[in-house]
């Protein structure tokens, strides 16, 4: 078995600091897990114990700026990690990488086991939860999200290079490895979940430090998610999840070879019941 550590950097977000921690800590053990927070006036929130933490000065800057600082931050302290660790996962405080649960496999045994990578990294399909507002209410945040909502777009943008077979620097928001290929595995997902809930988002969107960084365009795309998920009829897993798989592997932007694309597709699909308890 290998030795794996996660990291994910947050600023005012206890929920998903909860959430990240008890999935993350399950998966790897509680002492692998590092999460950095970024301002010096960050309180440390309960469920904290036996995970490294670490308080830094906030990264100052719009959201582009920011994303950057934070990132070429992470990329180092991922390439320290490796001096003790042979596999580094990254992922925003909101996203979750599962293993399907047909495999019976935990994401270590999964991990531990991949061969013929030639790259510095992998990716799991990008599944960007949204809450249908006419089905679903806001989410109970002492239960199971996946448990609450059914279903999820199939998204590039959430296709990321979120592990890391050897140091390599990672792009803005853990989307791609510099000047490198993604390789996506099968039977590996991200699940993001800032689209999961209306209300946070709009309870985000009033945050005058938000809105002063320019994140309102950022969460109006989330906000998006849900509008799409809402009003477009849910397909099968299995019928979309390999096709999007295909395409994201063989397709590439026209801006940036080493990202994911799709023909800007609509893939909305219903979420099978095996994933209902995992996060």
């Amino acid at each position: 078995m290998k030795k794996i550590a996660a990291i994910t950097m947050v600023r005012n977000d206890a929920f998903f600091v909860r959430k990240w921690i008890a999935y993350y800590g399950a998966q790897l053990g509680r002492e692998n897990l590092y999460v950095f927070f970024d301002g010096e006036d960050q309180l440390i929130p309960p469920g904290c114990e036996d995970v490294n933490i670490q308080v830094v000065p906030h990264i100052e800057g719009k959201v582009a700026k920011a994303d950057r600082g934070r990132i070429e931050f992470l990329s180092r302290q991922a390439e320290q990690l490796f001096q003790r660790y042979d596999i580094v996962i990254g992922t925003d405080i909101d996203e979750f990488l599962v293993v399907d649960p047909m495999l019976g496999q935990t994401l270590p045994e999964f991990l531990s086991g991949l061969e013929g990578i030639k790259g510095p990294c992998v990716s799991g399909l990008g599944v960007d939860v949204g809450q249908d507002v006419v089905r679903e209410g806001p989410l109970d945040k002492e239960q199971p999200i996946l448990t609450q909502r059914h279903a999820a777009r199939l998204s590039t943008r959430y296709t990321k290079s979120s592990v890391l077979l050897r140091p390599a620097p990672w792009g803005s928001g853990f989307h791609r490895v510099r000047g490198k290929n993604f390789h996506i595995v099968k039977d590996l997902y991200l699940f993001h979940f800032g689209s999961a809930d209306l209300d946070r988002i709009k309870e985000r969107m009033a945050s005058s430090e938000l809105v002063k960084a320019g994140w309102a365009p950022h969460l109006d795309r989330r906000a998006g998610t849900i509008r799409i998920v809402s009003s477009h009829k849910a397909r099968k897993w299995s019928v979309l999840v390999p096709i999007a798989r295909f395409l994201q592997t063989v397709v590439r932007p026209p801006y940036a070879w080493n990202k994911p694309a799709m023909f800007g597709l609509k893939m909305i699909v219903r979420i099978p019941d095996r994933f209902r308890q995992l996060v």
